[in-house]
């Protein structure tokens, strides 16, 4: 009688772990969105500057927060701009007369699990990492009232690369492949890859005008 029990309890433990097992899958796969889709889902589309990256402990995990300089709005936040620090200048700024053109442009902070603390490196796969001074195009999703997340995480992030001996730019998804097919012979390339700044823009503005559609 005991020798069934146990093995009841056993068969109930591997069926909460195969079951715990699948729920963390699902919770971690992404789905492939094409660019299309990105532009249709993302909350807000913005060209940034990364100022700086700061890690944490919060919640028994390692997070890193990543604090983003706006250059440009490509999409318009339809929840607001709550997110936003530094929009506009404070009352003090307006009371002295400060220049309107002169004021700071506007950052915001994302906070995305993994980093390092003290020696201890937590990294999650597909996770974008952000450098100060690197330039990206962020494609964010949020809900209202809830901070900002990248869309597809490598998915929604177009580095901005630019060439040291001419400054031409080009942009890069970070989840872009490129793969050999052998029928014919020729690589192709499945995101973004290497594509000039212009190009880009150009393609992102299409993107803009058929999902407004």
């Amino acid at each position: 009688m005991h020798n069934e029990n146990g093995k009841r309890c056993l068969w109930i433990l591997l069926l909460g772990a195969l079951v715990l097992t699948a729920l963390v899958a699902s919770a971690t796969t992404l789905v492939p969105l094409s660019f299309q889709e990105l532009t249709r889902q993302a909350t807000s589309i913005v060209r940034v500057r990364c100022l700086g990256t700061h890690s944490l402990r919060a919640d028994g995990e390692i997070w890193t927060d990543t604090r983003f300089e706006i250059l440009q709005t490509e999409k318009t936040d339809a929840y607001g701009s709550d997110q936003l620090q530094n929009a506009a200048p404070s009352r003090a700024e307006r009371t002295v007369g400060r220049d309107a053109g002169s004021a700071k442009n506007a950052t915001i902070t994302l906070r995305q699990l993994g980093g390092s603390i003290d020696g201890v490196r937590a990294h999650v796969e597909d996770v974008p990492q952000f450098h100060a001074g690197e330039e990206v195009y962020l494609f964010l999703w949020r809900r209202a009232g809830v901070p900002y997340r990248v869309l597809g995480w490598a998915q929604g992030t177009f580095r901005v690369a630019r060439d040291v001996g001419t400054g031409v730019a080009r942009v890069t998804q970070d989840s872009a492949v490129a793969s050999f097919h052998a029928d014919t012979r020729q690589f192709q390339t499945k995101g973004v890859r290497n594509l000039s700044l212009s190009a880009f823009q150009e393609k992102l503005s299409g993107a803009l005008a058929a999902s407004a559609q």
